[in-house]
């Protein structure tokens, strides 16, 4: 059975986490009557994906309110809701809501979509997972797991970040793998970044009490956030197209000239952000590399920081030996009762084994998209109309977000938005980015 989407500007979106309900709301904006959106979500929840379906109040945004509305055009929206709910008050910025918070903000968002469309029928919500999406003669067709097909001119992939952990002993944190676990056993944490934090306010919130050993090749821990005003930065003041050591040197330099000016090493971070994805696009594929192995992880802890309640939390853990950060690498697994993991330490070289109750994988971006357990992705990526992008960390798509084949034909027909276009964008994790994304998405797609 297959149900058509038969106006004109009929697009699916895959995808119904943040990514794809932001998406929807954009191109629902445009006041043409044939306009017809299919936002498909597998969860039983629209707005939600990996970030938003959390319930501990623990977890917070990583971004203040001011900067989480879901519209480009209108950054103060979500911070009046918040008022307006009387979940913030005017005189508390900057306010890091509960993710779950941002949760309900999403869904009442499309709550509000669905009422105003009803009778146009332009926004229809399937519930269902997608199997893969195929081009045909007038566009494209999206197979679902229930056995019905939806078809369209257009699909836009909005699937977020993968799952399922990279590493085979691995859980993620809150996945049906993660049963209960004995209050004093020992766990590992492969990963030292936001999600690490998150584990760690999930663990302790359900009562968790034993150790916790937190593994990354550089054991660093995200800075928070302070209060301050990003310097203002001019394109023509950054030196695009270089090799990476010249670009950290320059801005090293401009982090020391601010800080002499008694300027926040933060506020030059933020200066930088408008800029990021243009640095990114118009380095060499060896900048690219070199950044990606050698310095994301410092650019992670300053660019990517934590609230500052729960920094506090983070760091007496640390200081109290709760949870202990480890430079290193995991060299072998074994499971038997428990798992005995070797670590070999980034600066001694020396060996030293763990034995654990669990090992959660927090270890962030996927390392090869071809590994997804996407079944979208995977099946784009098996039949050649998707490849991975060169640094493997995305989908190859163009500057307008299309999918580039096998063969590097650029589609028409089929996109995407979000996380998965990281090798072109690269930031593009975050609301604030992925917001900008989806304006010029929709202006595009609409003309």
């Amino acid at each position: 059975m297959t149900a058509r989407a038969n106006a004109v500007n009929s697009i699916i979106i895959v995808g119904g986490g943040a990514s794809g309900v932001v998406l929807a709301a954009h191109l629902l904006k445009s006041p043409n009557p044939d306009l017809r959106v299919t936002l498909i979500e597998k969860r039983p929840h629209f707005g939600q994906g990996i970030a938003y379906s959390t319930l501990l109040s623990a977890h917070v945004l990583n971004v203040s309110a001011a900067g989480m509305s879901a519209y480009a055009d209108d950054p103060g929206n979500f911070w009046r809701w918040l008022l307006e709910r009387g979940l913030a008050k005017a005189d508390q910025a900057p306010v890091y809501a509960p993710r779950s918070v941002y949760a309900r903000y999403l869904k009442e968002l499309l709550d509000d979509l669905e009422t105003r469309e009803r009778e146009s029928g332009r926004l229809r919500l399937i519930r269902e997972e997608s199997l893969s999406i195929s081009p045909t003669a007038s566009g494209v067709e999206v197979a679902l797991a229930n056995g019905t097909s939806v078809v369209a001119h257009m699909a836009v992939l909005a699937t977020g970040h993968d799952e399922q952990p990279a590493q085979g002993h691995a859980v993620r944190m809150g996945s049906e793998a993660d049963t209960a676990l004995d209050p004093d056993a020992s766990v590992m944490v492969l990963g030292t970044g936001l999600s690490m934090v998150d584990a760690f306010l999930a663990l302790e919130q359900r009562g968790h009490k034993g150790d916790i050993t937190a593994v990354s090749r550089r054991g660093l821990l995200p800075s928070p956030h302070r209060k301050g005003n990003p310097i203002k930065l001019d394109v023509a003041d950054i030196p695009l197209g270089t090799q990476l050591s010249y670009f950290v040197g320059w801005f090293r330099e401009l982090i020391r000239e601010n800080q002499k000016a008694g300027i926040d090493w933060r506020d030059v971070v933020d200066g930088l952000r408008p800029f990021n994805q243009k640095i990114w696009q118009n380095w060499p594929a060896s900048a690219k590399r070199r950044f990606v192995e050698h310095t994301k992880a410092w650019w992670d802890i300053h660019r990517h920081r934590m609230a500052p309640e729960v920094y506090a939390r983070v760091t007496e853990a640390v200081q109290s030996g709760r949870i202990r950060l480890v430079a290193g690498r995991v060299t072998r697994i074994a499971q038997g009762e428990t798992f005995s993991v070797d670590v070999q330490s980034r600066h001694s070289q020396l060996v030293e084994t763990f034995d654990v109750a669990r090992i959660y994988d927090c270890s962030g971006i996927v390392r090869d998209i071809s590994t997804s357990s996407n079944s979208v992705v995977r099946s784009l990526v098996d039949r050649g109309l998707g490849r991975p992008d060169p640094m493997r960390i995305g989908l190859d798509v163009s500057a307008n977000c299309e999918i580039i084949a096998s063969d590097g034909t650029v589609s028409r027909k089929i996109l995407a938005v979000g996380p998965l276009t990281r090798g072109t964008f690269f930031e593009i994790d975050a609301i604030p980015d992925i917001r900008v994304q989806c304006a010029r998405l929709s202006r595009q797609l609409l003309g």
